[in-house]
């Protein structure tokens, strides 16, 4: 029997620019995710929190908060993105593309737009583009963002060798 050990997240020489990393899986956003985000958010727009408010709006209907959307956005990449990082360096050019309505499904995909090293020889920086679908295949968000991360021999992982007496 094989044992099979994934690292949590990419290291600086896992990223190519030009490459495009598709995340799965996806993320349906429910009534109770958009209502407990906004309101632990403080965020108390009608048109979030209000049914009959938003039914009056050009919408129809409630829209997902944005900042809801941004922080699913961000969750689904960390894996692929920004697991193994040592830490985020900025967020950048967050743009709302289109609105994004409860029982939408979201997915995301990251193009790596550039890569450079650090003064020091451990880390690296590395510059993607994250953008956010909805299950129509309509682009409804996107963002780019710099993240520092370790170099492969010096990424801190787990001891996945275990002891078979």
């Amino acid at each position: 029997m094989a044992e099979i050990h994934t690292p949590f997240g990419r290291v600086y020489e896992d990223f190519n620019v030009d490459d495009v990393i598709m995340h799965w899986p996806g993320r349906t956003i429910t009534e109770a995710d958009d209502m407990m985000f906004s309101l632990l958010a403080l965020n108390q727009h009608p048109l979030h929190i209000d049914a009959h408010y938003a039914s009056k709006t050009q919408f129809k209907q409630n829209l997902v908060n944005g900042t809801l959307v941004f922080s699913v956005a961000v969750g689904m990449t960390v894996n692929d993105i920004s697991g193994a990082a040592i830490a985020m360096l900025e967020y950048e050019n967050i743009k709302h593309l289109k609105p994004t309505f409860r029982g939408d499904t979201l997915y995301g995909r990251t193009r790596i737009l550039d890569k450079w090293e650090t003064s020091k020889n451990d880390r690296g920086i590395v510059y993607v583009e994250t953008i956010i679908s909805n299950q129509r295949e309509e682009d409804v968000m996107s963002y780019k963002r710099k993240l520092l991360v370790p170099k492969r021999e010096f990424a801190p992982r787990p001891n996945t060798h275990r002891n078979h007496s």
